[in-house]
């Protein structure tokens, strides 16, 4: 039996783990994808973010052979979706939103029955069985059922099992969606692992935007295209200065004062006072200096991704389901 899931999983020569051109994508005649282009690097941790009904789902599906571009063309490690979905299908891990374990097996029948569905070679079965439970922490579990598996359990199963027969890149949709902080800093901790020892892009889906920081890229997709793309720092660059945070023992004398002696646009309000500058850290002691008015509390704040999201698309992505909406 010919190796494909191991010989041939390098991409053709310097292809991009994930290439979009132009994707266009329409339900009865309503647009739900237009003109998205992705290039996403071999070996990077790419998050796709967006708010509800932005088209996160159909560009992922397009991505994954589930649907069919109306228009464009996506290559996964250099295979064209369209053309050749076989090769991209052997290439690509998938782990939904939505559990796909068989509670009823335990977590090495549930990877055993999918090596025989990507038709792993036996001999190597076990092998891999074993060293994908060891990746995700689950080797003394192996043979426990799912049904007895917390909810951060099956997400570590269900990512051993997409990586099983060793893809090019892992789609990961809401990876720690209903897990608890601790779980959440558990998972990327497992996310890292799979990075170094599996050399995988990830490209995955997520509404914590702490975790998008994460991620060496990010692209913003709202009402089907793609607004904004780049690293986090990038990103927040166009966002600029950090935020200033003041209560003073005359807020409407301070915020005049920065107006007129440092050329500043402050504002006011029952939060205290608040203005942008370039670098917040280096101007809070010119600000104390220089300011005529008893300061009783300062901050600093970076920009975030939030100010970020807010930006591009008007409306925050907490302010969406973390379920898309068919799209």
């Amino acid at each position: 039996m010919r190796r494909l899931w191991r010989g041939d999983r390098g991409p053709r020569g310097d292809a991009p783990a994930v290439l979009a051109r132009d994707l266009h994508k329409s339900y009865q005649g309503v647009p739900a994808v237009r003109g998205v282009d992705l290039d996403v690097r071999q070996g990077e941790t790419f998050g796709f973010l967006g708010p509800n009904g932005a088209g996160k789902t159909t560009t992922i599906a397009m991505l994954c052979t589930l649907a069919r571009p109306d228009s464009g063309r996506v290559e996964i490690a250099g295979y064209d979706a369209v053309h050749d979905p076989h090769q991209v299908r052997r290439r690509l891990g998938l782990v939904f939103q939505e559990s796909t374990l068989d509670a009823e097996l335990t977590a090495a029948e549930n990877l055993r029955f999918h090596a025989d569905l990507y038709a792993l070679p036996k001999p190597l079965v076990p092998e891999r069985v074993a060293s994908m439970l060891e990746l995700v922490g689950l080797t003394g579990r192996r043979d426990d059922l799912v049904a007895t598996f917390s909810g951060g359990m099956r997400r570590r199963l269900e990512i051993a099992r997409g990586l099983l027969h060793r893809p090019r890149v892992l789609f990961l949709d809401e990876p720690t969606v209903g897990l608890d902080p601790q779980t959440r800093t558990e998972m990327w901790e497992h996310l890292g692992s799979i990075g170094r020892q599996e050399s995988t892009t990830v490209f995955l889906t997520t509404h914590y935007l702490e975790e998008a920081e994460r991620c060496d890229r990010i692209a913003i997709i709202d009402a089907g295209r793609i607004i904004a793309q780049g690293s986090p720092a990038e990103l927040k660059s166009v966002v600029g200065a950090d935020r200033i945070a003041l209560r003073t023992g005359d807020d409407e004398r301070a915020v005049r004062v920065l107006r007129e002696r440092f050329d500043l646009a402050a504002t006011s309000g029952d939060d205290g006072v608040r203005v942008r500058v370039a670098d917040g850290a280096r101007f809070v002691p010119v600000l104390c200096s220089g300011l005529d008015v008893p300061i009783y509390e300062v901050g600093v704040t970076r920009p975030s991704l939030d100010e970020v999201f807010l930006h591009y698309t008007g409306r925050a992505i907490r302010d969406s389901p973390a379920v898309e909406e068919a799209s």
